[in-house]
């Protein structure tokens, strides 16, 4: 029987439930050309209005992930990774890789770029000179197999129908759609190789999934997929009602997860995720026996400083420099402009509209508007304060770093309006549930 395109996608539009093949096929026909970008449109549409169940998201998530390489590791211990679907202050893979690779698994972490409002893993790294992100699969292989870890930018070979797909989606209003979701972002992780993954599912005002409901359902969702698929995976719910790192911005996120690193400084709420992350995917590993065991084998690899021995080997490895650790504020470029940021009201912090915060750094140049944007590196906020802080005159909320004094004055009236000092105190938990297969 021949296959026609359009009957996949009459199919999918009237309700009806896809087969492997009929997906499989109409992904390897759009990889091909062979399907129309029009098609793949009408596809995509069709999905977004019916919706696809556990099943046909598990055959499109792998139909995605057939569409180009599927690396294979050669390894003596397990391949672990972890996917964020992305907030404010959010550098925990900076952290994370590390912490993994130090406690005997491998990270070959294929990150992206910041998307709207929140901050791009591979931004970050764009602040150390050198730093390879898009290295070649010899570089690849070699730094995960000699470090423990390695993160890198998506290359053209994993899963192109993904990245064909996404394009096509942005523009016609089909990218909020859990099946889409799903399948866009386990399509990934499943060319990667992995053994094990563990996901942090954002909630909250800074997140694409503003309410407790939502990030459920595309937890859930991930988590089934991604097992049904063959790939061990969990994940943690994680609070977004404010920014995870008292920074944001690029070169200010990468400084801070560096401070972090060698205990200079660390956020309690980014370390309780970092740490409550590796313990899971050090337990799915079988490296740990229970989370708690896996709290405790992370926080050792952190306070002796194996973590950061790996994070700085890692750097180097591709293409970094080799003291970019001891020397880190040679590297970092300042932003022309920094000072403190103060709210026009006293009080003590009561929310925060955390999607504004990383709006005001889109602003100052840290983020893009259009995928084609250079971002400024410098750019963003230090010393954010949370929820429960107390503000005034002489007590700044932030201090911004911007590239002019008019582009810094615009930041700090986003950020006024970002802070709320009235109300009733929202300190929310920051690990909100687990969701498990």
């Amino acid at each position: 029987m021949v296959f026609l395109p359009q009957e996949v996608i009459a199919k999918k539009r009237d309700g009806k439930k896809l087969t492997g093949e009929e997906i499989s096929l109409f992904i390897d026909g759009f990889t091909k050309g062979k399907v129309s970008d029009a098609q793949a449109a009408a596809f995509a549409m069709a999905i977004y209005f019916q919706q696809m169940d556990i099943d046909e998201r598990v055959f499109l998530t792998m139909a995605m992930r057939d569409s180009g390489d599927v690396l294979v590791w050669d390894l003596d211990g397990p391949v672990v990774d972890k996917h964020s679907t992305g907030g404010v202050g959010d550098n925990v893979s900076l952290m994370l890789a590390p912490i993994l690779a130090a406690c005997d698994t491998y990270v070959p972490m294929i990150s992206g770029r910041g998307l709207g409002h929140t901050g791009g893993t591979l931004d970050k790294f764009d602040a150390i000179p050198g730093y390879c992100a898009i290295p070649d699969n010899a570089l690849f292989h070699k730094t995960v197999s000699e470090v423990g870890c390695a993160i890198i930018g998506q290359t053209d070979n994993l899963a192109p129908a993904d990245r064909a797909l996404y394009a096509l989606r942005d523009v016609t209003a089909t990218v909020e759609n859990i099946s889409l979701i799903t399948a866009s972002i386990l399509s990934k992780k499943l060319a990667a190789g992995l053994d094990v993954l563990i996901l942090d599912v954002k909630c909250g005002s800074g997140a694409f999934m503003k309410t407790f409901d939502e990030a459920r359902g595309l937890a859930q969702s991930l988590v089934k997929v991604a097992n049904g698929a063959g790939m061990n995976t969990s994940a943690l719910i994680t609070d977004m009602n404010q920014p995870l790192a008292s920074a944001a911005g690029n070169g200010l996120e990468m400084q801070n997860a560096v401070e972090f690193l060698t205990g200079d400084f660390v956020d309690p709420r980014l370390e309780e995720v970092t740490l409550a992350l590796a313990a899971k995917a050090l337990v799915m590993a079988k490296k740990a026996d229970d989370d708690k065991q896996g709290f405790a084998m992370a926080k050792t690899a952190l306070k002796s400083g194996q973590a950061l021995e790996k994070f700085s080997q890692m750097v180097s490895a591709l293409g970094g420099p080799n003291d970019f650790v001891e020397q880190m504020h040679t590297y970092l470029m300042p932003a022309p402009v920094i000072h403190d940021v103060f709210l026009e009201k006293s009080g003590i912090i009561s929310s925060i509209d955390t999607k504004k915060i990383g709006m005001a750094v889109v602003e100052l140049g840290g983020g893009r508007t259009l995928p084609t944007d250079r971002i400024d590196l410098r750019v963003g906020f230090d010393n954010l304060a949370m929820i429960g802080s107390e503000v005034d005159h002489t007590k700044p909320v932030a201090r911004v770093h911007a590239r002019d004094e008019d582009s810094a004055s615009s930041a700090a009236k986003r950020l006024n309006e970002a802070y709320n000092i009235e109300g009733q105190l929202r300190d929310n938990p920051i690990i909100l549930e687990a969701v498990e297969n």
